[in-house]
Formats: structure tokens, C-alpha cells, sequence
């Protein structure tokens, strides 16, 4: 699995390169939200409950021409992510699970933008909790409602090892003796698949409310894992973003 996660990393950046040097000369800025809020879903993998949390954001980066436009065709552009801790403490359905730290997840993503229709794949890699190559594939459409509102529906399926999938919904032997878990190997590959509906409302030109509704969905065999108390994994955010402006 981690051979085919690299080849296909190494494709995308194999055919993105060339455009993304080709438009160097014309990308006169960069502009992304970088926000701070809550959120209201589950806390773990797999959980059946929803609850409180913080929320931090890096999204919506748009590369800009001289033209004041978005950039239309490839590019390739930094992709991070973030899982917090599960601690079976906070959580007593996993009493004799190991905890998982916190990790941050660094890596690239491929954007095709045609219009307002953005098609996208990227690839990360585990820091801290887990070691694994996880990513997305999807696509999103942005509608302009006013020069106010704008919206993006999104669609994508999410990807990860087996390092991935062993950490977050696989059980070893010694964690099944110490649980009420069986023993499980979960195999790596698609987790997941999300539907969601975001929204930024501007205050002022640089100030925004951003929103975000998700429903996510655990298949194969995450889906299976004895850990998993409900499948739907739906979610909200909520927060205040500065739009942050790099020009070249």
C-alpha cells in the first residue's frame, strides 16, 4: 500500500510540475483562511457520540494572476492535516486500547481548477500518532452568491495505509487480551468518503465567518473494525478566519 501511495504521489507531482514552472511568471499571489473555532462531532474514529472541541483551519488557498483571477488549469501546493489524541480515558468504551498522541500531517496536493470546479488529490505523511501516508481525492464546485457569501460543495474519498488503518481501527492481541475487543488487521485503501457544504461570509475584506457541514462515512474495512460504535460520522465547524495575502 505504501508502494502504490508513492507511485501515485510521484505521478501527480510528475505531470503538475511542468504546468506549475510554466505559470510561475504569471502567479502574482497567494491567498488562503486561517482560522480558529469549535467543533461538533465525533471524538474518535468511529464514535457514536458527538462532542465539543477546537477547531483550527489552513483552507481555501487561491492562486491568483496578474489579472486579479484565479489561476484556472494544474498547480501543486503544500497539504497539512490534523488528528487529535484518543485516550481510552476520556473515551470508557476503549478501556485497554492503547492511547494514540496527537499528529500533524505534512505533505502535497494537486489541484486541477477549471472555473469554479476544482478537482484535487493530495498525499501527507504521519507525525506522531501515527507514521502512516493517508490523503484525499475529490472535488469541489464554489458558487459566488454575493460579494459577500460565497459557498463550496465538495466531495471526496479518503485514503490511508495500513499503518494508518492499524493505528486508528486496528485492535493487536495484547490491547483484545486487555479490552473486550477481538484481535483485527485492517487492510489500508479507502476509509472513507465525505460530502460536505462550506460557507464564507465576509465582515470586512480580510475578516470572514467560516461554517462547514460534513457527513462522513466509514467503508471497508475501517467500517468493520470492532472499534466502530456507528459508521456516519457526521460533523460541524464553526470560526472567524483572516484571509492571508502572499504577492510576488
Amino acid at each position: 500500500m505504501r508502494c502504490l501511495f508513492a507511485i501515485a504521489l510521484m505521478t501527480a507531482s510528475t505531470l503538475a510540475a511542468p504546468a506549475s514552472a510554466q505559470w510561475i511568471n504569471d502567479i502574482s499571489e497567494a491567498s488562503f483562511d486561517v482560522g480558529a473555532g469549535i467543533s461538533y462531532g465525533p471524538g474518535y474514529f468511529g464514535d457514536d457520540e458527538t462532542e465539543l472541541g477546537p477547531w483550527g483551519t489552513m483552507r481555501n488557498l487561491t492562486l491568483g494572476t496578474e489579472t486579479g483571477e484565479e489561476k484556472q488549469g494544474f498547480s501543486l501546493i503544500p497539504s497539512f492535516g490534523y488528528i487529535g489524541t484518543r485516550k481510552d480515558g476520556d473515551h470508557k468504551e476503549l478501556h485497554g486500547l492503547d492511547n494514540i498522541d496527537w499528529t500533524a500531517e505534512v505533505g502535497l496536493r494537486v489541484n486541477y481548477v477549471d472555473g469554479d470546479a476544482t478537482s484535487y488529490g493530495a498525499m501527507r505523511v504521519g507525525i506522531g500518532g501515527h507514521d502512516g501516508l493517508v490523503g484525499e481525492i475529490g472535488t469541489k464546485y464554489r458558487f459566488i452568491i454575493n460579494d459577500k457569501l460565497t459557498l463550496w460543495t465538495t466531495a471526496e474519498l479518503q485514503l490511508g495505509d495500513d499503518s494508518f488503518t492499524d493505528t486508528y481501527f486496528g485492535v493487536t492481541a495484547d490491547e483484545s487480551a486487555a479490552s473486550n475487543f477481538r484481535e483485527y488487521d485492517p487492510s489500508g485503501g479507502i476509509y472513507a468518503a465525505n460530502i460536505g457544504l462550506e460557507a464564507r461570509y465576509s465582515l470586512t475584506p480580510k475578516t470572514s465567518i467560516l461554517g462547514k457541514i460534513t457527513y462522513g462515512r466509514l467503508l471497508n474495512d475501517a467500517g468493520d473494525s470492532p472499534i466502530v460504535r456507528d459508521r456516519n460520522q457526521p460533523e460541524i465547524n464553526l470560526g472567524i478566519a483572516r484571509r492571508l495575502n502572499f504577492r510576488f
